[in-house]
């Protein structure tokens, strides 16, 4: 498993990167593997509203459809539509396919670092 340190993780498998005070948020290799291979994303609107461990979304998989839960509370500023057409982005490069991102940021206290992320997928394992 592949678990980037320049980026921050929840205890439901999100990534989040931030990049001039925008929180980028994606699904972690951890999680892909978990789902198999995604076949179709339900994302949120741009200014939509996220809070901090609600769901924003769901990706379908072979094997279920599972919420993706926001890492942060805050607005919408972008949405990645190219995972509407190519969800399969998210099966070959879960770090590089980001889902949505997030302006006006709080809520981020229980965001782990690549380290605690790592020993936290070990026990679930």
């Amino acid at each position: 498993m592949n678990y980037p340190k320049e980026l921050m993780y929840t205890k439901d498998h999100e990534w989040l990167k931030e990049e001039d005070g925008v929180a980028v948020i994606g699904i972690s290799e951890f999680a892909q593997d978990a789902l198999g291979d995604v076949v179709f994303v339900n994302l949120p609107q741009e200014g939509d509203e996220v809070v901090a461990g609600d769901a924003f979304g769901d990706v379908e998989s072979v094997k279920a459809v599972s919420d993706l839960l926001s890492p942060v509370t805050g607005t919408v500023c972008a949405v990645n539509e190219e995972l509407l057409d190519s969800p399969e982005l998210l099966n070959s490069d879960p770090y590089g396919a980001w889902i949505i991102k997030v302006e006006n940021v709080t809520d981020k206290e229980e965001l782990m670092d690549a380290d605690a992320y790592e020993a936290f997928c070990a026990e679930e394992g």
